[in-house]
This record gives C-alpha cells, sequence and structure tokens, in this order.
C-alpha cells in the first residue's frame, strides 16, 4: 500500500480564490442580467420586420457577453490550479508581445470601442527559455485591460519594450504607458473590476517564468528575464 501524500493547504491562494469566486459571480450575475435584457430586446425586434444592422449588433453583444464569461470561468479554474509550463530555450519575446498585443488591441476594438495602440519596441535580440503560449494569455489580458483604461485617457496607451538589467542578468522591460488606473488598487491582486480573474492569472504565469509585474496610476510594468 502506498503512503499517503500529505496536502498543505495553502491559506492565502485559498482566501484568494474565494475573493476572486465572489468578484466572478457578481460579474456573471450582471453579466447575465445584461443578456437578458438584450434577448428580449432581440426576440421582439425578430417579431416584427426593421433593421436587421441593429439585430446583429444585438446578436453580436450576446456572443461578446457570453464569451467573457467563459474567459472568466477558464481563467478562475486555472489559477486554482497549479500551473503546468512548457519552457522552451531561445524563445523570441519581441514576436510573443507584437502577436499578443496586437491580438488583444483587435478583439477589444471589435467588443468595445477602438484603442490605438502605440509601439516601441527594442531593436536587440529578446530571447527566453518561455511557455509562448501562457505568456501571450498574459500579455493579451494585459492589453486588454490597458486598452479598457486608456479608453477613458486623452492619450492612445504605448506599449515600450526596453532591454533592462545588468548584462550578466538582462530582462525584458514591457510597460504599458499612459493609463487611468486606481492609485489604492492593484489589479494583479485585488481581484475587483473587469479581467480580475484573468490578470490574476497572468501575473502567475509572469511569476512562474520568474518575473515580476508592477503598477501605478498610469505604468504597468512587467519584467521577465532573458538568456544572453
Amino acid at each position: 500500500m502506498k503512503p499517503a501524500v500529505a496536502k498543505v493547504i495553502d491559506n492565502q491562494a485559498l482566501a484568494d480564490l474565494g475573493r476572486a469566486t465572489l468578484q466572478i459571480v457578481h460579474d456573471l450575475k450582471n453579466q447575465l442580467n445584461g443578456l437578458k435584457l438584450y434577448a428580449t430586446f432581440l426576440r421582439k425586434r425578430l417579431e416584427t420586420e426593421g433593421q436587421f444592422s441593429e439585430e446583429r449588433e444585438t446578436v453580436a453583444k450576446l456572443i461578446a457577453g457570453l464569451d467573457r464569461a467563459a474567459k472568466d470561468l477558464t481563467a478562475l479554474v486555472r489559477y486554482a490550479q497549479p500551473l503546468e509550463l512548457r519552457r522552451q530555450p531561445h524563445t523570441d519575446l519581441r514576436r510573443i508581445i507584437e502577436n499578443a498585443t496586437r491580438e488583444a488591441a483587435s478583439q477589444f476594438a471589435v467588443n468595445s470601442m477602438p484603442t490605438r495602440l502605440v509601439y516601441d519596441i527594442a531593436h536587440e535580440p529578446l530571447y527566453g527559455a518561455f511557455d509562448s503560449e501562457a505568456l501571450a494569455e498574459a500579455i493579451r489580458a494585459i492589453t486588454e485591460r490597458a486598452a479598457d483604461q486608456a479608453s477613458r485617457a486623452v492619450s492612445h496607451p504605448t506599449v515600450h519594450v526596453l532591454m533592462a538589467g545588468t548584462a550578466a542578468s538582462p530582462e525584458a522591460l514591457i510597460e504599458w504607458r499612459d493609463l487611468r488606473l486606481s492609485a489604492d488598487s492593484d489589479p494583479f491582486r485585488s481581484f475587483s473590476g473587469k479581467l480580475a480573474a484573468r490578470l490574476a492569472l497572468a501575473a502567475k504565469i509572469i511569476e512562474a517564468h520568474f518575473g515580476r509585474v508592477q503598477c501605478d496610476a498610469t505604468t504597468i510594468r512587467v519584467s521577465l528575464p532573458l538568456t544572453i
């Protein structure tokens, strides 16, 4: 008979998960109420002849709402489980960042209002041991948050990717600038607001790559170690 494996309960992780669950349940309730209103409107419009363009817009809103709910639930489940990264050496971080940020900005423009990102990416090679799929997921979530916050600001958000660290310990510094964030709330730890679970998962993915996530009232910063 094999001995039983002792399970260590991480009280902080359970507390974080509880807060995230409550926030997700609250957001889902609001989204479902909104979906009900859209569905009622669509049903009434389908009973009469009218504006097909408006009906298509309503259907798009229904799909977008369901998609957001599914992504939130998926992120919540993944956050509660141990990460299984498949890090590959000499992975091109520049390509991950460019593809993930542009995809997120494009998706945000479809579901909400158009947001233009300004890029300033270093020309130096940015290679490291990364899980491309997981890291892209984290970058997309942060970019969606940046696009959402920047849409309320006067200027367009900018994505800067710089070389930082030392010659012996190089790192990439990714900054989403010109944002309008709450000065007294960390979006990656508070489990409140839009994308709460996905941002928490993004921070977990970055930290699993031995990186760091920081933010202030105008900037989100992510640092990731590089290989020489």
